[in-house]
Protein backbone atom coordinates (compact mmCIF):
# COMPACT_ATOMS: atom_id res chain seq x y z
CA UNK A 1 0.00 0.00 0.00
CA UNK A 2 1.12 3.83 -0.53
CA UNK A 3 1.66 5.93 2.61
CA UNK A 4 1.47 9.67 2.65
CA UNK A 5 2.90 11.00 6.03
CA UNK A 6 3.19 14.19 7.21
CA UNK A 7 5.64 15.68 10.39
CA UNK A 8 6.47 19.29 10.62
CA UNK A 9 8.90 19.02 13.98
CA UNK A 10 12.24 17.07 14.52
CA UNK A 11 10.14 14.79 17.48
CA UNK A 12 7.52 13.90 14.87
CA UNK A 13 10.57 13.26 12.45
CA UNK A 14 11.65 10.73 15.30
CA UNK A 15 8.46 9.37 16.01
CA UNK A 16 7.22 9.08 12.29
CA UNK A 17 10.52 7.30 11.09
CA UNK A 18 9.87 4.27 13.70
CA UNK A 19 6.54 3.96 12.49
CA UNK A 20 7.77 3.65 8.76
CA UNK A 21 9.78 0.71 10.02
CA UNK A 22 6.93 -0.58 11.66
CA UNK A 23 4.96 -0.62 8.35
CA UNK A 24 7.39 -2.00 6.22
CA UNK A 25 7.54 -4.82 9.10
CA UNK A 26 3.46 -5.63 8.36
CA UNK A 27 3.27 -4.33 4.92
CA UNK A 28 5.82 -5.43 2.72
CA UNK A 29 4.77 -3.67 -0.46
CA UNK A 30 4.94 -0.22 1.38
CA UNK A 31 5.62 2.41 -0.36
CA UNK A 32 5.68 6.28 1.17
CA UNK A 33 5.82 9.78 0.69
CA UNK A 34 6.40 12.16 3.44
CA UNK A 35 6.35 15.63 4.86
CA UNK A 36 9.31 15.51 6.88
CA UNK A 37 13.26 14.92 7.92
CA UNK A 38 16.17 12.71 7.28
CA UNK A 39 15.27 9.35 9.65
CA UNK A 40 12.17 9.60 7.81
CA UNK A 41 14.00 9.68 4.62
CA UNK A 42 16.05 6.97 6.29
CA UNK A 43 13.32 4.78 6.89
CA UNK A 44 11.59 4.97 3.66
CA UNK A 45 14.46 4.89 1.45
CA UNK A 46 13.02 8.16 -0.56
CA UNK A 47 14.16 11.66 0.36
CA UNK A 48 10.77 13.87 1.57
CA UNK A 49 8.55 16.10 -0.69
CA UNK A 50 9.37 19.22 2.16
CA UNK A 51 11.64 19.08 4.78
CA UNK A 52 10.34 19.67 8.31
CA UNK A 53 13.02 22.33 8.74
CA UNK A 54 11.51 24.74 6.35
CA UNK A 55 7.91 24.29 7.96
CA UNK A 56 8.62 24.33 12.18
CA UNK A 57 7.25 28.09 12.76
CA UNK A 58 5.95 28.81 15.97
CA UNK A 59 3.99 31.50 17.66
CA UNK A 60 1.31 33.45 15.79
CA UNK A 61 3.37 36.11 14.61
CA UNK A 62 6.24 33.74 13.60
CA UNK A 63 3.40 32.17 11.07
CA UNK A 64 1.52 35.30 10.39
CA UNK A 65 5.55 36.34 8.97
CA UNK A 66 5.77 32.56 6.97
CA UNK A 67 1.88 32.74 5.77
CA UNK A 68 2.20 32.83 2.21
CA UNK A 69 5.44 29.78 2.78
CA UNK A 70 3.18 27.85 4.59
CA UNK A 71 0.52 27.92 2.06
CA UNK A 72 3.07 27.04 -0.41
CA UNK A 73 3.87 23.81 1.47
CA UNK A 74 0.32 23.51 1.86
CA UNK A 75 -0.67 23.57 -1.93
CA UNK A 76 2.43 21.35 -2.93
CA UNK A 77 1.09 18.52 -0.37
CA UNK A 78 -2.29 18.54 -1.71
CA UNK A 79 -0.77 18.28 -5.74
CA UNK A 80 1.01 15.26 -4.11
CA UNK A 81 -1.80 13.55 -2.45
CA UNK A 82 -4.14 14.34 -5.65
CA UNK A 83 -1.76 13.02 -8.03
CA UNK A 84 -0.61 9.61 -5.80
CA UNK A 85 -4.03 8.72 -4.25
CA UNK A 86 -2.30 7.29 -1.07
CA UNK A 87 -4.25 4.07 0.85
CA UNK A 88 -4.01 6.66 4.07
CA UNK A 89 -2.31 10.17 4.96
CA UNK A 90 -0.99 9.67 8.35
CA UNK A 91 -0.64 12.57 10.38
CA UNK A 92 1.80 13.57 13.30
CA UNK A 93 0.89 15.97 15.64
CA UNK A 94 1.26 19.37 14.09
CA UNK A 95 -2.03 20.17 14.24
CA UNK A 96 -2.56 23.51 12.30
CA UNK A 97 -1.20 22.44 8.98
CA UNK A 98 -2.49 18.54 9.57
CA UNK A 99 -6.16 18.98 10.20
CA UNK A 100 -6.22 21.12 7.26
CA UNK A 101 -4.78 18.33 5.60
CA UNK A 102 -7.03 15.65 7.08
CA UNK A 103 -10.18 17.69 5.63
CA UNK A 104 -8.43 17.93 1.93
CA UNK A 105 -7.87 13.99 2.46
CA UNK A 106 -11.27 12.93 3.92
CA UNK A 107 -13.36 14.83 0.95
CA UNK A 108 -11.74 12.83 -1.61
CA UNK A 109 -12.67 9.17 -0.08
CA UNK A 110 -8.86 9.08 1.32
CA UNK A 111 -8.35 7.06 5.21
CA UNK A 112 -6.86 9.83 7.04
CA UNK A 113 -5.21 7.78 10.49
CA UNK A 114 -3.50 10.28 13.25
CA UNK A 115 -0.52 9.30 14.90
CA UNK A 116 0.21 11.18 17.81
CA UNK A 117 -3.11 13.46 18.76
CA UNK A 118 -3.21 17.19 19.20
CA UNK A 119 -3.02 18.50 22.36
CA UNK A 120 -6.52 19.96 22.36
CA UNK A 121 -7.35 18.37 26.28
CA UNK A 122 -4.59 21.58 26.77
CA UNK A 123 -5.97 23.97 24.54
CA UNK A 124 -8.09 24.72 21.37
CA UNK A 125 -10.78 22.09 22.33
CA UNK A 126 -12.76 22.71 19.63
CA UNK A 127 -10.28 21.25 17.31
CA UNK A 128 -12.09 18.04 18.45
CA UNK A 129 -14.98 18.92 16.31
CA UNK A 130 -12.45 18.36 12.94
CA UNK A 131 -10.91 15.37 14.59
CA UNK A 132 -14.23 13.74 14.64
CA UNK A 133 -15.28 14.52 11.03
CA UNK A 134 -12.29 14.13 9.18
CA UNK A 135 -9.94 11.93 11.06
CA UNK A 136 -10.73 7.93 10.51
CA UNK A 137 -8.44 6.53 12.96
CA UNK A 138 -6.63 8.19 15.87
CA UNK A 139 -3.77 6.62 17.83
CA UNK A 140 -2.55 7.96 20.89
CA UNK A 141 0.76 8.09 22.78
CA UNK A 142 -0.85 9.76 26.37
CA UNK A 143 -2.78 7.00 28.29
CA UNK A 144 -5.19 9.90 29.60
CA UNK A 145 -6.31 10.94 26.35
CA UNK A 146 -8.71 7.60 25.81
CA UNK A 147 -11.09 9.48 29.14
CA UNK A 148 -10.43 13.10 27.40
CA UNK A 149 -12.27 11.93 24.07
CA UNK A 150 -14.41 9.62 25.46
CA UNK A 151 -16.34 12.12 27.07
CA UNK A 152 -16.18 13.93 23.12
CA UNK A 153 -17.86 10.50 21.85
CA UNK A 154 -14.94 9.58 20.31
CA UNK A 155 -13.14 6.76 20.48
CA UNK A 156 -8.85 6.39 20.45
CA UNK A 157 -6.48 3.56 20.95
CA UNK A 158 -3.91 4.04 23.12
CA UNK A 159 -0.69 2.19 21.29
CA UNK A 160 1.73 2.63 24.50
CA UNK A 161 4.66 5.73 24.16
CA UNK A 162 6.89 6.03 21.27
CA UNK A 163 9.41 7.49 23.29
CA UNK A 164 9.71 4.96 25.43
CA UNK A 165 11.17 2.12 22.93
CA UNK A 166 13.28 5.06 21.15
CA UNK A 167 14.80 5.59 24.32
CA UNK A 168 15.79 2.02 25.12
CA UNK A 169 17.34 1.17 21.87
CA UNK A 170 19.60 4.06 22.50
CA UNK A 171 20.33 3.58 25.89
CA UNK A 172 21.82 0.32 25.48
CA UNK A 173 24.30 2.08 22.96
CA UNK A 174 25.43 4.37 25.17
CA UNK A 175 28.83 4.26 26.20
CA UNK A 176 30.58 5.25 29.66
CA UNK A 177 30.53 8.77 31.38
CA UNK A 178 34.09 8.72 30.77
CA UNK A 179 33.69 7.58 26.75
CA UNK A 180 30.88 10.44 26.52
CA UNK A 181 33.32 12.66 27.70
CA UNK A 182 36.53 11.87 25.68
CA UNK A 183 34.40 11.75 22.54
CA UNK A 184 32.85 15.09 23.46
CA UNK A 185 35.80 17.08 24.86
CA UNK A 186 34.34 17.44 28.40
CA UNK A 187 35.99 17.32 31.52
CA UNK A 188 35.12 15.36 34.12
CA UNK A 189 32.88 17.50 36.65
CA UNK A 190 29.62 16.96 36.89
CA UNK A 191 27.08 17.51 33.60
CA UNK A 192 24.09 20.13 33.76
CA UNK A 193 22.23 19.54 30.73
CA UNK A 194 20.70 22.26 28.57
CA UNK A 195 17.90 21.38 26.70
CA UNK A 196 16.39 25.18 24.81
CA UNK A 197 13.88 23.16 22.21
CA UNK A 198 14.03 22.76 18.78
CA UNK A 199 12.97 26.23 17.54
CA UNK A 200 15.36 29.08 16.84
CA UNK A 201 12.71 31.24 19.21
CA UNK A 202 12.33 29.12 21.45
CA UNK A 203 16.39 28.75 22.06
CA UNK A 204 16.30 32.88 21.78
CA UNK A 205 13.98 32.47 24.39
CA UNK A 206 14.92 30.74 26.62
CA UNK A 207 18.56 29.49 26.43
CA UNK A 208 20.15 32.84 28.17
CA UNK A 209 18.00 32.19 31.33
CA UNK A 210 19.09 28.69 31.52
CA UNK A 211 23.02 29.60 31.14
CA UNK A 212 22.93 32.11 33.59
CA UNK A 213 21.32 30.18 36.11
CA UNK A 214 23.33 27.03 35.32
CA UNK A 215 26.41 29.08 35.68
CA UNK A 216 26.51 29.91 39.46
CA UNK A 217 27.10 26.18 39.92
CA UNK A 218 30.87 26.37 39.13
CA UNK A 219 31.69 22.69 40.04
CA UNK A 220 29.76 21.88 37.26
CA UNK A 221 30.19 22.02 33.75
CA UNK A 222 27.58 23.36 31.27
CA UNK A 223 26.88 21.46 28.13
CA UNK A 224 23.55 22.26 25.68
CA UNK A 225 21.95 19.46 23.30
CA UNK A 226 21.76 20.87 20.17
CA UNK A 227 18.89 20.86 18.00
CA UNK A 228 20.02 19.08 14.63
CA UNK A 229 17.93 21.17 12.29
CA UNK A 230 19.62 24.51 13.80
CA UNK A 231 22.61 25.75 12.92
CA UNK A 232 25.48 26.18 15.66
CA UNK A 233 25.97 30.04 14.78
CA UNK A 234 22.35 30.90 16.60
CA UNK A 235 23.70 29.27 19.44
CA UNK A 236 26.89 31.61 19.56
CA UNK A 237 24.83 34.72 18.59
CA UNK A 238 22.84 34.03 22.02
CA UNK A 239 25.77 33.56 23.98
CA UNK A 240 27.49 36.05 23.14
CA UNK A 241 25.52 39.21 24.98
CA UNK A 242 26.43 36.33 28.37
CA UNK A 243 30.23 37.01 27.87
CA UNK A 244 30.36 32.92 27.94
CA UNK A 245 30.71 30.07 25.31
CA UNK A 246 28.95 26.97 26.21
CA UNK A 247 29.83 23.80 25.26
CA UNK A 248 27.64 22.05 22.33
CA UNK A 249 26.69 18.32 21.77
CA UNK A 250 25.19 17.25 18.37
CA UNK A 251 22.98 13.71 17.98
CA UNK A 252 23.51 12.92 21.00
CA UNK A 253 20.45 14.28 23.29
CA UNK A 254 19.46 11.25 25.03
CA UNK A 255 22.83 10.69 26.14
CA UNK A 256 23.89 14.24 27.46
CA UNK A 257 20.86 13.89 29.36
CA UNK A 258 21.45 10.24 30.83
CA UNK A 259 24.93 11.14 31.65
CA UNK A 260 23.57 14.63 33.08
CA UNK A 261 23.47 15.51 37.04
CA UNK A 262 20.19 17.42 36.37
CA UNK A 263 18.71 19.22 33.15
CA UNK A 264 17.04 23.01 32.54
CA UNK A 265 14.41 21.75 29.61
CA UNK A 266 12.29 23.67 27.67
CA UNK A 267 8.53 22.19 27.64
CA UNK A 268 7.67 19.94 25.47
CA UNK A 269 8.61 16.54 24.16
CA UNK A 270 11.68 16.96 25.54
CA UNK A 271 10.36 17.07 29.39
CA UNK A 272 8.88 13.52 28.84
CA UNK A 273 12.30 12.11 27.41
CA UNK A 274 14.18 13.48 30.37
CA UNK A 275 11.71 11.62 32.99
CA UNK A 276 12.37 8.06 30.85
CA UNK A 277 16.15 8.80 30.88
CA UNK A 278 15.67 9.43 34.69
CA UNK A 279 17.27 12.80 34.84
CA UNK A 280 16.14 15.05 37.41
CA UNK A 281 14.52 18.26 35.74
CA UNK A 282 13.39 21.78 35.66
CA UNK A 283 11.10 22.76 32.82
CA UNK A 284 11.78 26.47 31.39
CA UNK A 285 9.21 28.26 29.24
CA UNK A 286 10.15 31.69 29.12
CA UNK A 287 8.72 33.29 25.72
CA UNK A 288 8.81 36.71 26.47
CA UNK A 289 8.27 37.09 29.81
CA UNK A 290 5.49 39.04 30.43
CA UNK A 291 2.66 38.79 33.56
CA UNK A 292 -0.17 39.74 30.97
CA UNK A 293 0.25 36.97 28.31
CA UNK A 294 1.00 34.28 31.11
CA UNK A 295 -2.78 35.45 32.60
CA UNK A 296 -4.34 34.92 28.78
CA UNK A 297 -2.71 31.64 28.47
CA UNK A 298 -3.75 30.19 31.82
CA UNK A 299 -7.41 31.16 30.17
CA UNK A 300 -6.47 29.28 27.24
CA UNK A 301 -4.88 26.11 28.54
CA UNK A 302 -6.84 23.64 30.23
CA UNK A 303 -5.99 21.51 33.63
CA UNK A 304 -3.14 22.01 36.07
CA UNK A 305 -0.04 20.98 34.33
CA UNK A 306 1.49 21.62 30.78
CA UNK A 307 4.57 19.19 31.23
CA UNK A 308 3.92 15.43 29.95
CA UNK A 309 5.41 14.23 33.24
CA UNK A 310 2.76 15.84 35.25
CA UNK A 311 0.27 15.38 33.13
CA UNK A 312 0.66 11.74 32.72
CA UNK A 313 0.98 11.21 36.66
CA UNK A 314 -1.48 14.37 37.53
CA UNK A 315 0.56 15.63 40.25
CA UNK A 316 3.60 18.11 40.29
CA UNK A 317 6.55 15.89 39.71
CA UNK A 318 8.76 18.42 38.26
CA UNK A 319 8.76 21.92 38.67
CA UNK A 320 6.63 23.96 35.50
CA UNK A 321 8.53 27.58 35.02
CA UNK A 322 6.54 29.29 32.65
CA UNK A 323 6.99 32.39 31.07
CA UNK A 324 7.28 35.71 33.51
CA UNK A 325 8.25 32.98 36.64
CA UNK A 326 11.16 31.65 34.62
CA UNK A 327 14.03 33.75 35.97
CA UNK A 328 17.35 32.99 36.53
CA UNK A 329 16.75 32.98 40.39
CA UNK A 330 13.78 30.67 40.08
CA UNK A 331 15.36 28.35 37.62
CA UNK A 332 18.31 27.95 40.09
CA UNK A 333 16.19 27.75 43.42
CA UNK A 334 14.38 24.50 41.63
CA UNK A 335 17.95 23.41 40.15
CA UNK A 336 19.86 23.82 43.31
CA UNK A 337 18.62 21.10 45.76
CA UNK A 338 18.30 18.81 42.53
CA UNK A 339 21.72 18.47 42.55
CA UNK A 340 22.55 16.64 45.95
CA UNK A 341 20.81 13.86 47.19
CA UNK A 342 17.69 15.90 48.51
CA UNK A 343 14.23 15.48 49.33
CA UNK A 344 13.09 17.14 46.11
CA UNK A 345 16.00 15.08 43.68
CA UNK A 346 14.29 11.78 45.45
CA UNK A 347 10.80 12.62 45.55
CA UNK A 348 11.17 13.18 41.51
CA UNK A 349 12.98 10.43 40.97
CA UNK A 350 9.94 8.38 42.56
CA UNK A 351 7.40 10.84 40.58
CA UNK A 352 9.08 9.29 37.07
CA UNK A 353 8.68 5.26 38.45
CA UNK A 354 5.07 6.11 38.73
CA UNK A 355 4.89 7.49 35.61
CA UNK A 356 6.65 5.02 33.79
CA UNK A 357 4.18 2.50 35.21
CA UNK A 358 1.59 4.49 33.89
CA UNK A 359 3.31 4.82 30.18
CA UNK A 360 3.65 0.79 30.17
CA UNK A 361 6.08 -0.90 27.52
CA UNK A 362 4.11 -1.65 24.76
CA UNK A 363 5.86 -1.19 21.66
CA UNK A 364 4.00 1.57 20.29
CA UNK A 365 4.61 2.33 16.25
CA UNK A 366 4.42 -2.05 16.37
CA UNK A 367 1.07 -1.58 17.53
CA UNK A 368 -0.21 1.65 15.36
CA UNK A 369 1.09 0.02 12.23
CA UNK A 370 -0.77 -3.64 12.68
CA UNK A 371 -3.69 -1.21 13.38
CA UNK A 372 -3.10 0.83 10.76
CA UNK A 373 -2.68 -2.51 8.12
CA UNK A 374 -6.00 -3.93 9.40
CA UNK A 375 -7.79 -0.95 9.29
CA UNK A 376 -6.90 -0.76 5.58
CA UNK A 377 -7.01 -4.07 4.60
CA UNK A 378 -10.24 -5.15 5.87
CA UNK A 379 -12.47 -3.03 4.07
Amino acid sequence: MRYFLIAGEASGDIHASQLIRALKAHDGEARFEFLGGDLMADAAGVEPVIHYRDMAFMGFIEVLKHLKSIMGFMKTAKQRIAAERPDALILVDYPSFNLKMAKYAHKRGIPVMYFISPKVWAWKEYRVKSIKKYVDRMFSILPFETAFYAKHDYKVNYVGNPTVKEIEEQRSRFGSREEFGKKNLLDERPIVALVPGSRRKEIRDNLPSMITAASRHEGYQLVIAAAPNIDESLYREVMEPLGMQVKLVHHQSFELIHHARAALVTSGTATLETAILGTPQVACYRMNGSKWLFKFYRKLIKGKYVTLPNLIVDDAIIPELLLHMCTPDTIDAHLTPLLTESAERQAMLEGYRRMQAILTTQDCTDNTARLIVEALTSK
